[in-house]
This record gives structure tokens, sequence and C-alpha cells, in this order.
């Protein structure tokens, strides 16, 4: 398998990836049984990132880091990676669904509230009949205990799960998958709100707003209360961040980013 090429967008590597090259390299860790990480980023994650550089080494880290949302694409392509293209979590996670009932690969669902994993659960096993979901835990909404988290990873590795979704938002799914990847014997993949749209709980966006980069607007009229903060903190600055990136790259002589 080829080595990936990547861009740095405000600091943060971003993958020049695909679905299918995704797939593959996901499935194929979890089909040796290694210990990996894979973070779906967007803008949110990137702007956390920058305003935390723990948190940013973090996310660089990983193994794998997709660009989910278009404003990271048009970022990739203006600095150079023409072949950047967008690999969202709630459309990459039914893929390594599928590949992983195909393989016989036991998953597990880690995060989000108990009734969102249970449809979760409930609805993959209808979709994909011959799926082993191996483990699924809504955790508390605290600090767990070094005990309790001694405890989490053990269920874990005994579960057999080789391939678990990691569903605790952005940041800390992030930052708990970084921080228990050398733990846990499955590749880890942090889908944050595709558990929510697999649970059947919430609707995506229409295809329009999706390909302008506009479905923040759609997310925001969904849950005012819980993104507003977010958008309004994050959106404008990681505009006017990123274009003073691209005049510096510009000044300097930069003309491909991809590496």
């Amino acid at each position: 398998m080829s080595e990936l090429g990547n861009v740095s967008v405000l600091g943060q590597r971003v993958d020049v990836t695909s679905y299918d090259d995704a797939v593959d390299r996901i499935i194929g860790w979890s089909r040796n049984g290694e210990r990996r990480y894979v973070c779906v980023s967007n803008v949110h994650m990137v702007m956390e990132g920058h305003d935390d550089v723990r948190f940013r080494e973090l996310v660089n880290g990983a193994d794998l880091i997709t660009p989910d949302g278009m404003p990271l694409v048009w970022a990739m392509r203006i600095a150079g990676s023409k072949d950047a293209t967008r690999v969202r979590g709630f459309r990459l996670m039914p893929l390594l669904l599928a590949a992983a009932e195909r393989e016989h690969i036991s998953v597990g669902f880690f995060g989000s509230k108990e009734d969102v994993l249970t449809d979760l659960v409930n609805a993959s096993k209808a979709k994909y009949p011959t799926l082993d979901v191996a483990y699924h835990l809504s955790p508390p909404f605290r600090p767990l205990t070094k005990e309790e988290d001694d405890a989490l990873v053990d269920s874990m590795n005994a579960s057999g799960a080789r391939l678990i979704f990691v569903g605790l938002g952005c940041p800390k799914q992030e930052t708990w998958m970084a921080e228990h990847s050398h733990r846990v014997r499955a590749v880890l993949v942090g889908t944050g709100g595709a558990f929510d749209f697999l649970a059947g709980d919430f609707k995506e966006a229409p295809v329009w707003m999706q390909n302008t980069g506009l479905e923040w607007v759609f997310r925001f009229a969904a849950e005012p209360r819980r993104l507003w903060r977010r958008y309004l903190r994050h959106n404008p600055r990681f505009v006017a961040l990123l274009a003073r990136q691209q005049l510096r790259r510009l000044v300097r002589g930069e003309r491909v980013a991809v590496r």
C-alpha cells in the first residue's frame, strides 16, 4: 500500500485519501490485529488543535486523518493537493461495517448515550446480519477512575473486537484514542456524530449544502443551543487564519504543500 500524501492545515496534518483507500487501510490493520487510531477531521478539530498545541499533537499522531469537511478539502486543494477528496465519518462507518462483516472482523461501539447506542447496535445488526458486534458501551459522562479505566480496557480486549468505533465527540474522543491506542488491541476510529446518523436520530443535510460547505448551517438549525458557540467561535477564525497561512505560502514561494 502506497504512502499517504498529506497537507498541513493550520498545523494539523490531513491525509490525501479516499473511501476505498481508508477502508483498505483500516480493515487491513484490523485483520492483522494492529493497534492504531484514526481521526475524522473538520474545522472544529483543526481549530481545537490551533488553540491547544497538545491536542494538535495527539491528532497528528494518528495513523490516518481523513478530511471530513469540505473546507478542509478546499484548503488541501489550494495548498496543491489536486486529488484531495472528502472522506466523511458517517459515510466511512457503514463502509467499514460492511467490510468487517465480509472479513469476519468483530467490531465494537464506544460512546454516546445509552439509547443512541442501543439504536445503533440494532440498526447495525439489521443491516449487517452476520456482523459480529462484540462490544458496546456508553461510558459515564465523567472522568473514570484508574480502576474503572483499567476495567474498561480489559473488557474491550476480552471482547475480541478488532475494530472499535469511538463516539465521544471532539476533542474528547481524539484525546481518548491517543491515550488508549497502545493499550487497546484494536483499530480505534473516531466517528463523532456518525453514531447519531446511523442510529437514525439525525438526518443529513441536502446534497447541495454538503457540496457547497454549508452543511454547518443545516446542523446549526437542528441544534442551535449546542452548536452556536462552536460555529461562531471557530468558523470565522478558520477562514481568516487559513487566508493568512496561504498568503505566507505565496510570499515564500511554496508552490506545493503536499508531502
